[in-house]
């Protein structure tokens, strides 16, 4: 099969697209075969070393992927497989399917409790398991969800991250209500684009920055009520005051970091809440104690979304009331030019592999 891998961290350049055996699925396993993996920013970290994540090469890379049931392992013996419990789904060979993008160990507090994106002993794609950026790639039967016949491959590989992360922060963490007002940063992105139109399927009134008057006319056919140029305007939360009439929003979706996270919380009404997902704009910020308990702010830390969240947000999707937002789509040997892309930050929403 092809896969495009890396065997030294570095740039794009590390990734390179070459032939290598076809693995076969174990006991309670399934292979594969991958049609379309979207291409995150963590991929980026990963091959550049600075995720201190640690890897062995060759490493696939790949989080989301979406394909075909290609074959199908023995059963596991026992039904104490210390996976997360499911509604029971029968897939054969050749049904069209997309795989969590993470492993839950299924058995500690956090599995217990419905709250397996905080596990510590599970697994990820293309992390700690081999992941997308190939033809064919093994995973366990309880990874496997049905994908409708509504969404395409591509709309499934750019769906988990973006809507799962968006889902995650704007709901689950910041409680987002019908007729509030949520700031949305960096919109052009992935998980901006889909926070966007979460955050308007949830009737909020919505304020998106981005850097670009492009990316902000995008974020305007999504849904988005307001739009404020970061880049052109540093000192954004003047135009969020104007913008609520000196009272702030409820809620701020942040994810760069750096000198946007220190502005952000200037935005908030008091009582309001800050969910913060990222920070590859900076990571350490300063931070003024003093307005933030005097005005009762909440800073709320986020990570990636459950496995419940994640097969939610798909049903949205495949009812069309989420739409995945695609850039670019490349071949599976173009790796390196989809890496390019996502670090120059001159996309919109997702970039995908096709294999």
């Amino acid at each position: 099969m092809k896969v495009s891998w890396f065997h030294e961290h570095g740039s794009p350049d590390v990734l390179i697209c070459e032939e290598t055996q076809t693995p076969a699925p174990g006991p309670g396993e399934a292979l594969v075969r991958v049609r379309a993996t979207g291409v995150n920013h963590v991929d980026i970290d990963v091959r550049a070393g600075t995720s201190r994540v640690p890897i062995r090469f060759p490493h696939i890379l790949g989080r989301e992927f979406a394909g075909e049931i290609a074959a199908m392992g023995q059963p596991l013996e026992g039904s104490g497989c210390g996976r997360p419990s499911r509604q029971p789904v029968t897939l054969r060979e050749g049904d069209r399917v997309w795989v969590s993008c993470r492993l839950p160990c299924g058995h500690c507090e956090f599995c217990i409790s419905g709250r397996d994106n905080l596990c510590e002993k599970g697994g990820y794609f293309g992390m700690d398991l081999p992941g997308g950026y190939a033809q064919y790639v093994t995973v366990p039967v309880s990874t496997l969800n049905p994908l409708a016949a509504a969404v395409g491959f591509e709309q499934a590989a750019a769906s988990q991250i973006a809507f799962g992360t968006a889902w995650h922060v704007l709901i689950t963490r910041g409680a987002l209500r019908a007729g509030q007002t949520v700031l949305i940063q960096a919109a052009g992105s992935g998980i901006g684009s889909a926070a966007v139109q979460l955050a308007r399927l949830a009737g909020a009134t919505v304020i998106a920055t981005a850097g670009s008057a492009d990316k902000l006319e995008r974020a305007r056919q999504l849904g988005a009520h307001h739009l404020i140029n970061y880049r052109t305007e540093p000192k954004f939360s003047e135009q969020v005051m104007a913008i609520t009439a000196g009272r702030g929003v409820d809620l701020v979706m942040e994810h760069v970091g750096g000198s946007l996270f220190t502005e952000s919380l200037a935005c908030l009404c008091i009582d309001g809440t800050m969910v913060t997902v990222g920070g590859h704009g900076g990571e350490v910020v300063p931070f003024d104690i003093i307005p933030f308990f005097r005005r009762q702010l909440k800073l709320v830390g986020s990570k990636n979304a459950s496995i419940a969240e994640l097969r939610e947000v798909m049903v949205l999707i495949a009812q069309g009331r989420l739409v995945p937002v695609i850039d670019t789509v490349f071949p599976l040997e173009a790796a390196a030019r989809a890496h390019a892309l996502v670090e120059s930050r001159a996309f919109f929403g997702k970039v995908v592999l096709s294999c």
